[in-house]
């Protein structure tokens, strides 16, 4: 009896904890729509459609690191790894797979074998899908950079760097440039692995799991940093060019001074674009760093730009388009509002991003309207789509990598 007593008095409690949401069904119950509840989606009339050309699963998914493992494209192949260590290439316009590899030691199938209820999340593979020079890289939380050819997968090299590498590496100059989450970017040698030079920043004392990827132009490469920083490094040397700030860190607490630059800058011919959390996005002038506008802005994923404009996912997944010469603010779309958005991809007159759903929504680059949606992975999308001759390749949490094309709505 005491035992039913005790049991009746915990659901009780249990119900009232939770408060009327179990019983919004009724009519005299107040509905109070939360402000920073996720946004439902809606129903509207498709104006386009997302054509799937082909798609295919990638090892075991991304794990639970909260990694992004965006796939890479060279050539007519298309490159795609899981957190586990698994790695493929497949010819992107059909989708036929022409190999696959495996990086590292695979410690989830050992534990697994040791313990069937060992439920721990042993990915591994926290940086890529790098793809150039000949070469697909990828980078890993055991502070190893894995070097494959794209021709037939087989491992050209590997090296330690000084920490996990949780970005894209990028690649020019017969160099692959490495990002690690220590602070330090590091040019390595295309050919063999071996090092040409490091540059190292200080890294604050709390920040944000993960950095952005370093971007590669005309013998320039130019990376973002957790202190808020941007800095132009002469690809061949690592001479740095040039130095600017982003965003000062503020408050009193280190988390409100959290500013990392987790977000691939953006290059333009006129301007580099780069983003910080908690704090501002920014024009800098390619040749020199002098800031033409600033704005404030708090983001973690990467930046678009098309049409004129730069896109920003925000923090609370609010997608502004700002206008690259005037600072100006276009449109904003906040119908996706904090659906845990990936850094979004401009195709054609389009804008692609993913959602914590695995929807992938396509808008207008022109007003920001939602055109189309489309459900691709069930674990859903947090890597950014990559673009390459109007073919869309993006790849779930789950591993669904998908290949498609946005055509119009025919009648």
């Amino acid at each position: 009896m005491r035992l039913h007593r005790n049991l009746c008095g915990l659901i009780c409690v249990a119900l009232l904890s939770a408060g009327c949401s179990w019983f919004s069904w009724l009519p005299w119950v107040d509905k109070k729509v939360d402000p920073d509840a996720p946004a439902e989606l809606t129903s509207y009339k498709a104006e386009v459609r997302i054509e799937r050309l082909w798609g295919g699963s990638v090892g075991d998914g991304l794990g639970k690191q909260f990694v992004r493992l965006p796939p890479g494209v060279l050539a007519d192949r298309a490159f795609a790894a899981d957190g586990f260590g698994y790695v493929e290439a497949r010819e992107r316009f059909k989708g036929k797979k022409l190999w696959s590899a495996h990086i590292g030691k695979n410690e989830k199938v050992f534990f697994s074998f040791l313990n069937p209820f060992d439920r721990r999340d042993t990915s591994f593979v926290t940086g890529g899908v790098g793809a150039g020079e000949g070469l697909v890289i990828l980078g890993t939380t055991h502070a190893e950079v894995f070097a494959l050819s794209a021709a037939d997968g087989s491992e050209k090299w590997r090296v330690r760097v000084s920490s996990e590498v949780l970005s894209t590496p990028a690649t020019g100059d017969d160099l692959v440039f490495v990002q690690t989450s220590d602070g330090r970017l590091v040019a390595l040698e295309a050919k063999d692995g071996q090092r040409r030079w490091t540059f190292d920043t200080p890294v604050p004392v709390l920040t944000l799991r993960g950095t952005g990827s370093p971007v590669y132009s005309s013998g320039v490469v130019i990376a973002g940093f957790a202190n808020g920083k941007v800095t132009a490094f002469r690809a061949s040397t690592g001479e740095p060019l040039w130095d600017q700030r982003v965003m000062l860190p503020q408050g009193r607490s280190e988390l409100d001074r959290i500013v990392d630059i987790d977000g691939t800058p953006v290059i333009t011919p006129s301007a580099v674009y780069a983003a910080s959390f908690q704090g501002r996005l920014s024009a800098i002038r390619p040749t020199d760093g002098t800031v033409l506008w600033e704005r404030d802005a708090s983001s973690y994923v990467d930046l678009a730009q098309g049409s004129g404009n730069v896109y920003v996912v925000d923090d609370k997944s609010v997608i502004t388009a700002i206008d690259q010469r005037t600072s100006s603010v276009a449109w904003e779309q906040r119908a996706l509002f904090k659906r845990g958005l990936s850094g979004a991809a401009a195709v054609g007159s389009y804008l692609v991003v993913g959602d914590e759903e695995g929807f992938i929504h396509v808008l207008s680059q022109t007003d920001g309207h939602l055109l189309a949606r489309r459900k691709l992975d069930g674990d859903g999308i947090r890597s950014q789509p990559v673009v390459a001759d109007d073919i869309v390749y993006c790849i779930g949490n789950g591993g669904n990598l998908i290949a498609f094309r946005i055509e119009p709505v025919k009648g």
